[in-house]
């Protein structure tokens, strides 16, 4: 005999496990601290990338008066200011990766802890 209860039970589960079930899952996987020092590590990365990109851009936009000057500017200060404004950049970027990755785990944790709720209540629903 069909059981409805059951069987709305088994739809929701089945729909959650195609949407975000999956990524939830993946997310699940990892310890908190783990997860969330991974995508750190990748956004400092891409950071990096993007700082090296936009600078390299900015130099050789104008490079012809930039080679001009170079003789007159003071390099040693020139490179502090490129590296402070790289230390900023990346920690800026860094804090809120961590931030968002922090609050995206806690979000996935709490759903697949209502989806094993769900899981065990479709085995209680089974057994009788």
């Amino acid at each position: 005999m069909l059981n409805e209860e059951r069987i709305i039970l088994m739809t929701k589960m089945a729909s959650y496990e195609e949407n975000e079930g999956k990524k939830n899952m993946a997310i699940g996987r990892f310890f908190r601290g783990d997860y969330v020092t991974i995508q750190v590590l990748k956004s400092v990365i891409c950071a990096t990338i993007a700082y090296v990109v936009c600078f390299a851009l900015f130099i050789f936009y104008d490079f012809e008066t930039f080679m001009q000057d170079i003789y007159k500017m003071d390099l040693l200060a020139f490179a502090k200011n490129v590296l402070l404004y790289y230390v900023i950049t990346v920690v800026v970027y860094a804090v809120l990766t961590y931030i968002i990755y922090l609050y995206r785990y806690a979000k996935a944790k709490k759903s697949l802890k209502c989806y094993y709720n769900n899981l065990k209540k479709l085995s209680s629903l089974y057994n009788e």
